[in-house]
């Protein structure tokens, strides 16, 4: 028991009296946040697969779990945030805070102020971070404040805390089983691709890098190395098997591809699963090297402890964290029976690229440009790599390229067999081919000009194969040939992160020459998440004319007050963010421009590069403000796509009109302790937000105090319009 006398005391028992109905004017206590939780969550369990298993990822063979309340195997388990010491569920409206709470009484003739603390209790509470829920004991105290009047009429005044921090809730856990025997594989971290191999014997591979199922790294900035993607088969049923019946698997994998070298100390490891132990094996692994064909890896199983039902088989990679870094490639995976040691052969015959444009130097054109023009503007050299993977000579044959649109066939064009082989009659033995076919040979072979509409997709499809019994299901690719209101040279995938670093101001151009004049309002860029996380950099957007085949003069340039920076939430489902200029603001082009920006840091944004089309000679730089430009060095294509000012953009109600200057001011911008706004508004009303959209801080007047705040970019918004500008604490 407490007891007191203070002159500070019977002031704020006066002030609370004359607020007693408004809870506001008592202290309470926060919330804490819960960061995690399995509530609704589901845990799947997979059926068993039987040999044999063959995949060489020219198709998706990766188990998807898909939430199913009507499933017949579904099932639940439900857990209490609060229970009493004995187990038992506490009833739904308890509410407890750990922080002490107690009855007061106050005298008010003599002024004396008395409190007892409440009798604590003890409860088990879990978070509910992790399953099966982990209870911990907790000393709760009743969530409320009594305040009793001695020689006052009224009665007790009880004041309930208005945030108590421990209170009833649930969490449910549900379990479903998926049957797909189509489906080998139980996880989806290592990712199934089709550009990052150099030379795969057919279309798709795995790779295994620093980067997790969600394409982010697995540790923003780390320079530690850790087991990072896993590629797990499903449970194999092996338990009719013997040793003697010759049971291997069988894989091919490749150091590097078009990505990052992973170093001596990085690996490539294969593990095995053995039932009846419940525990992974280590059976080999690769330590890093430089970038080189694929390897053959062939083993024996014959360990009795691994011929079980249940048994599984795993790969993963040991290597930076960090992001796209460290690759391995993974191809033709093959666990089979009747096999032998020798039979390290993987006879087929295959496609090895997508391919990705049928149209002369770009992967995409505005429509209502490519419809306009009087021009053939499909290409006269469509590059194709296909791969005799048989150990003799095989016949060529005949493949087509045909073009469908809304799910009709519109066209169609003959890839002779002799030019698919090299001017050959045959294909040689374990030997890839690259040839290159002219559609401007066939003038009526063209995407429809006569269409309708904004925009169009083209559906396109490539059969090429040889004359010999393989795997047929590689032997066809198809892409969509996509018309809407950009310019492109790349093909929408990363194979490395980009970018001029080092020096402050650097730019960045990149050469574009449409084949009409036209205007442009913004573009389309994609940045890579990997190794350094990059949204707090500046940069501004930039559009230049050509002199001598050089960025010229300034068209365009974002201003201090609207820089922008590198974002990893897309605008598409492609990983593109929409940079549009200042107001929306088309600006008119009149022959070759060039798009980029001035950056404000010495750190590399990380733009992703396609490193399976070449369009480095249209990448310029300057580390001398303009003084000078250079040609990268590195061959690819930026995922950087200038934005037209098109039909399609006022269908997506972007227009001209439909972004406005703030009404609103900040200053000192750069600042440092102390925050002005200036507004036309009668009641000032501001929010202060970080990049993750956090809100830090608010003001109802014109200046606040940013002192709490760490160096950084900030978003400034005015509540009462919503509108926003960015501000830097230095």
């Amino acid at each position: 028991m407490k007891k007191y006398s203070l002159l500070f005391i019977v002031f704020s028992f006066f002030y609370s009296f004359g607020q007693y109905e408004s809870i506001g004017t008592v202290t309470s206590f926060p919330n804490k946040k819960r960061d995690c939780t399995f509530d609704s969550t589901f845990f799947y369990t997979t059926d068993s697969i039987f040999l044999p298993i063959f995949d060489e990822f020219s198709s998706n063979h990766f188990q998807v779990y898909l939430p199913d309340f009507n499933n017949p195997t579904l099932s639940e388990e439900k857990y209490y945030k609060i229970l009493t010491l004995q187990g038992d569920v506490i009833h739904n409206k308890v509410k407890y805070t750990t922080q002490p709470t107690f009855k007061r009484q106050i005298n008010t003739q003599t002024f004396e102020v008395v409190e007892e603390l409440f009798e604590l209790d003890t409860v088990l509470v879990s978070d509910f971070c992790y399953y099966p829920a982990n209870y911990i004991e907790t000393f709760v105290y009743p969530p409320y404040i009594i305040i009793d009047t001695v020689n006052f009429e009224n009665p007790l005044d009880t004041i309930w805390l208005d945030s108590p921090d421990i209170f009833q809730d649930s969490a449910t856990k549900f379990f479903m089983q998926v049957n797909d025997p189509n489906a080998y594989w139980s996880d989806n971290y290592a990712k199934l691709n089709y550009t990052n191999a150099v030379l795969p014997l057919s279309l798709g591979v795995v790779t295994f890098d620093g980067l997790d199922e969600n394409n982010f790294p697995y540790v923003f900035g780390s320079n530690s190395n850790s087991y990072n993607d896993y590629f797990t088969s499903k449970p194999i049923k092996m338990g009719s098997f013997t040793a003697s019946d010759s049971i291997y698997l069988s894989f091919l994998y490749q150091y590097q591809g078009f990505n990052d070298e992973p170093e001596i100390n990085d690996s490539l490891v294969l593990e095995f699963y053995a039932p009846l132990l419940d525990q992974w094996e280590r059976i080999w692994s690769s330590s890093g090297f430089p970038q080189s064909d694929f390897k053959v890896f062939h083993h024996k199983i014959i360990e009795s402890k691994y011929l079980k039902d249940g048994f599984q088989f795993r790969l993963k990679n040991y290597g930076s964290e960090a992001g796209m870094l460290d690759e391995f490639h993974l191809d033709y995976v093959h666990l089979r029976q009747f096999s032998g040691f020798q039979d390290t052969l993987f006879k087929d015959f295959a496609i090895v690229y997508p391919i990705k444009t049928l149209l002369k130097d770009y992967t995409q054109i505005p429509w209502d440009h490519y419809k306009n023009s009087n021009f053939n503007l499909m290409t006269d050299s469509m590059e194709v790599t296909v791969r005799n993977s048989s150990q003799i000579v095989e016949n060529n044959q005949n493949g087509s390229v045909k073009i469908y649109h809304n799910g009709i066939e519109e066209n169609s064009f003959l890839l002779n067999g002799q030019i698919l082989s090299g001017g050959e009659i045959n294909y040689s033995p374990r030997t890839s081919y690259t040839s290159y076919h002219n559609f401007l040979s066939n003038t009526s072979f063209q995407y429809d000009k006569g269409k309708s509409g904004k925009y169009q997709e083209f559906r396109v499809e490539m059969n090429a194969s040889a004359q010999f019994p393989n795997f047929t299901q590689n032997d066809s690719t198809f892409f969509i040939q996509r018309f809407y209101d950009t310019y492109a040279y790349d093909d929408g995938t990363a194979e490395v992160a980009y970018g001029p670093e080092g020096v402050n101001n650097a730019r960045l151009a990149y050469r574009f020459s449409p084949i009409e004049d036209d205007s442009i309002i913004g573009v389309k860029i994609s940045f890579v998440p990997t190794v350094v996380d990059t949204r707090n950099e500046l940069f501004y957007l930039t559009l230049w004319d050509d002199v001598n085949n050089q960025p010229g003069n300034v068209l365009y340039q974002d201003d201090f007050f609207s820089a922008r920076s590198p974002s990893y939430e897309y605008d598409d489902s492609l990983g593109f963010t929409n940079y549009y200029f200042k107001d929306t603001m088309p600006i008119p082009i009149n022959g070759t421009f060039y798009i980029g920006w001035k950056q404000e840091g010495i750190k590399r944004l990380n733009i992703g590069m396609d490193r399976n089309i070449d369009a480095s000679n249209h990448i310029l730089y300057s580390i001398n403000n303009e003084f000078s430009w250079e040609n990268t060095q590195f061959n690819g294509a930026l995922l950087m796509r200038p934005i037209f000012s098109s039909e399609l953009n006022y269908d997506l109600s972007l227009d001209k009109n439909s972004i406005q200057k703030p009404s609103f001011n900040v200053f000192p911008n750069p600042g440092t302790d102390v925050l002005n706004f200036s507004t036309s508004n009668n009641t000032p009303s501001f929010s202060i937000f970080n990049l993750n959209g956090q809100k830090l801080l608010m003001s109802t007047s014109h200046s606040i105090n940013v002192s709490s705040l760490s160096s950084g970019l900030y978003i400034i918004q005015d509540d009462i319009t919503l509108q926003k500008v960015k501000w830097i604490k230095k």
